[in-house]
């Protein structure tokens, strides 16, 4: 939930993300304290705490309460992202980087599913191709998928370009798998998918679960991040999809067994025989 809120910030009136972000730096003080005390705290009047509760979805302070009060509980630990701004030193942009990627890794226990893992595990275990689509910072993920699982002995490739990507969507077929990787509002991307999805081609989305990509993905890996990507250039996002990408090659490697074994050590050969020629 806290990290529901993060996400939610860039949507929020000012005075709305005040109350947010209150709840997101003292969330178990926020569960206990009355309604006069927490409009007082980040300065806002007291219908606009009960216009944040509803704005996140809830019929009021309650019933947000009670959530927040069992989504601390489940999580072990408050969610902080602090942002970084003009005055900070490099202790601080230290300080908070670190802070901020470890309160996300951490919170994406919670949002990411082990079944959409394991469904996206033998979707690409069974597949006659698979293809990693992505664009810029997400395009850099998708190069990363490539380069571990075509070691596996599996027909791989990645395109970031969007034309190629639109003519290489035209030509899967439905033992093929696409795995697109996104932020979750690309055009371009959408596109393409649509074309994949028509040939009958299976998809994997490692995005928002809310995203207008996500709807077009038959198996999706909810990767939130509190990021304002509209402002900043994406990290901490490009860090979890690495993440995602880490679980999905072991979890295949488990699947396919054995093979695995004997791919990466004729890859580890082929290295080791060019190093010992030059």
């Amino acid at each position: 939930m806290l990290a529901r809120i993060s996400q939610k910030l860039p949507e929020l009136s000012s005075a709305e993300r005040r109350v947010a972000e209150c709840v997101l730096a003292q969330s178990k003080w926020f569960v206990q304290a009355a309604v006069a005390n927490i409009a007082q705290e980040p300065r806002v009047s007291q219908p606009t705490v009960i216009r944040f509760c509803r704005s996140m979805g809830f019929s009021g302070l309650s019933e947000f309460k009670l959530n927040l009060s069992a989504s601390i509980g489940h999580d072990g630990m408050p969610y902080v992202h602090e942002e970084l701004n003009s005055t900070d030193s490099m202790q601080d942009v230290l300080n908070k980087v670190i802070a901020n990627t470890a309160a996300t890794v951490l919170g994406s226990r919670n949002s990411l599913n082990a079944a959409d893992l394991d469904t996206a595990v033998k979707l690409m275990a069974k597949a006659r191709r698979i293809e990693f689509y992505g664009a810029g910072n997400s395009g850099i993920v998708a190069v990363d998928a490539q380069h571990k699982l075509f070691r596996f002995g599996l027909s791989t490739v990645t395109y970031t370009d969007s034309h190629v990507q639109l003519m290489a969507a035209a030509v899967l077929s439905p033992q093929d798998v696409l795995v697109v990787i996104s932020s979750g509002s690309s055009r371009d991307l959408l596109d393409a998918l649509k074309i994949a999805k028509g040939n009958g081609a299976k998809i994997i989305g490692l995005t928002r679960a809310d995203s207008p990509v996500a709807q077009a993905c038959d198996c999706v890996i909810s990767v939130i991040t509190p990021e304002d990507s509209k402002k900043y250039t994406p990290m901490i996002s490009r860090l979890l999809q690495l993440m995602v990408i880490d679980m999905l090659t072991i979890g295949l490697a488990l699947h396919l067994g054995e093979n695995v074994s004997e791919m990466l050590a004729k890859t580890k050969a082929g290295v080791k025989l060019k190093f010992l020629q030059n």
